[in-house]
């Protein structure tokens, strides 16, 4: 997953976060690292982005107020388990990314890996502006594009090797936007809840899809969506369905 994959992953109670965090949110940031161990730099880094993050959550909604208390189990780790299902790859794309999830994360976990870039398309200035300043402060690669993602995918800046998106659009919509860079050998992942196989029926009307699940390992009823191959169905004009944000 990183450059030092032999560096020691991080036990929760080897490295804190700042005291002026609330218990609660200290006692899931150690549950998040029993789920995601990441080295000790990957460790400082989310630390970085996390503070920016409660920081801004104050002048803008970034996160639903009421998964604050469990931030890093519920964004940051459920972002950082992407990364076992593409471990090789270097250049990814975030649709929609929001507060930074999974794209500002998973650059976090890339940070020390030669190569490695994400970039962030996020249309709202207000949350590119924020994620302009995380990325500053995390001191990672990626590039935040304050473009749609219909915009973004005319034209992408390099080949993408794998396309994210989490809580943005259904998964008929999430196929059409990222269908441009799909059919260009990027892998499409997209964390979903518990009404994916709900998804799967309504998509498979617009697509031909090569897809597979994966269990989530911080939700028990949520699984991720590999997708490796896609076409429209015949007749269907499913890649002009529009994109989302």
């Amino acid at each position: 997953m990183e450059r030092g994959r032999d560096q020691q992953s991080v036990r929760p109670a080897v490295t804190r976060a700042s005291a002026s965090q609330p218990a609660e949110l200290e006692e899931d940031r150690a549950r998040a690292l029993e789920l995601v161990p990441v080295s000790r730099e990957t460790v400082a880094r989310l630390d970085r982005f996390v503070a920016v993050l409660l920081d801004g959550q104050r002048r803008i909604n970034l996160i639903a107020p009421s998964t604050e208390p469990a931030l890093w189990t519920r964004h940051i780790a459920d972002s950082l388990q992407l990364l076992a299902l593409a471990p090789q790859a270097r250049l990814w794309a975030d649709f929609g990314s929001g507060a930074g999830f999974p794209g500002l994360a998973i650059a976090c976990a890339l940070a020390d890996t030669p190569g490695a870039r994400v970039h962030l398309v996020e249309s709202s200035t207000k949350k590119a502006a924020f994620l302009r300043e995380a990325v500053r402060a995390a001191d990672v690669p990626v590039i935040v594009h304050a473009v749609r993602i219909a915009d973004f995918v005319k034209q992408p800046p390099e080949h993408i090797e794998v396309v994210t998106a989490r809580a943005v659009a259904s998964l008929t919509e999430l196929l059409a936007a990222a269908y441009p860079l799909l059919i260009k050998g990027a892998v499409g992942l997209f964390p979903k809840g518990q009404g994916v196989e709900v998804e799967l029926t309504e998509a498979a009307k617009c697509w031909n899809i090569q897809a597979s699940l994966t269990p989530s390992r911080t939700d028990p009823k949520a699984r991720i969506v590999t997708v490796q191959g896609l076409r429209p169905v015949s007749g269907s004009h499913g890649e002009r369905h529009p994109a989302t944000r």
